[in-house]
């Protein structure tokens, strides 16, 4: 049985870590630095970094932070946030990141996933798809959710997959910090459409949130979430340990 993997999600925004709702009303949270230690520490499989501002600020993420963030962290780390090249690519990876995240640099040139699954490996690649509800269609967003692409959600994922992408973050607008639960409709009809791991983002609110993610979803691969680890309300080796008394196979 596939071990599921518990990842918190550091949102980085001047060099401060930040959570919102829907995207929105960003407050700030600690240090990524002091968050990083603290969940290395404290039985995360792996740790998600994003520079949230880099796309729309159109820069690139700022790689002092990131240095220092990735020299105290021995679990993977992903990185994304203003990664537009292959050049970028190389950066954040030099920089300490085991994976690279892609999200707005993808939309604007789909060539760009095709291209570091070449030089890099598929493994080191993650689409990261901000998605929303429109008029009934799952609907891609770009620059930090802020714009409509007016791409078809599942067409785009599915795509860059064939292109290379070794794993799909699936960010939940809708359900983004509101912690009434995983986009479990979302998640369903994405899994059934790749074969590479899927992780879920968006919408937790309790450990038990987690256990109806991995027994409705079962081909999801992790669980990813920010504040209820960010403020305490649930706390990651309680999480695994109430995941395992549900019978679902996690790292203790």
């Amino acid at each position: 049985m596939i071990t599921k993997r518990i990842i918190p999600c550091l949102d980085v925004r001047d060099g401060r870590v930040v959570k919102g709702v829907n995207f929105a009303g960003l407050r700030d949270v600690d240090s990524p630095v002091a968050l990083a230690e603290y969940y290395t520490e404290n039985g995360a499989d792996e740790l998600v970094f994003y520079d949230i501002t880099a796309s729309a600020e159109g820069r690139g993420l700022f790689t002092d932070i990131l240095r220092e963030t990735a020299s105290r962290v021995f679990i993977p780390l992903t990185v994304g946030g203003g990664i537009n090249s292959l050049a970028d690519f190389d950066r954040v990876l030099k920089c300490g990141a085991d994976k690279v995240s892609v999200n707005s640099g993808a939309i604007k040139n789909p060539a760009l996933i095709g291209e570091a699954a070449k030089r890099y490996g598929d493994q080191c690649v993650v689409l990261s798809v901000d998605i929303k509800r429109v008029n009934g269609q799952f609907r891609v967003f770009a620059r930090g959710g802020r714009d409509d692409t007016g791409m078809e959600a599942l067409g785009w994922i599915e795509r860059c997959v064939g292109e290379g992408a070794g794993e799909v973050v699936v960010n939940s607008i809708d359900t983004d910090g509101v912690k009434g639960g995983f986009d479990l409709e979302l998640l369903a009809a994405v899994c059934a459409r790749v074969r590479v791991p899927v992780v879920a983002s968006g919408g937790a609110g309790s450990a038990a949130d987690f256990v109806t993610l991995f027994n409705s979803v079962p081909e999801a691969s992790a669980g990813l979430a920010a504040s209820i680890f960010h403020f305490g309300e649930v706390k990651i080796p309680e999480l695994k340990r109430i995941l395992a008394e549900n019978g679902i196979n996690v790292r203790l």
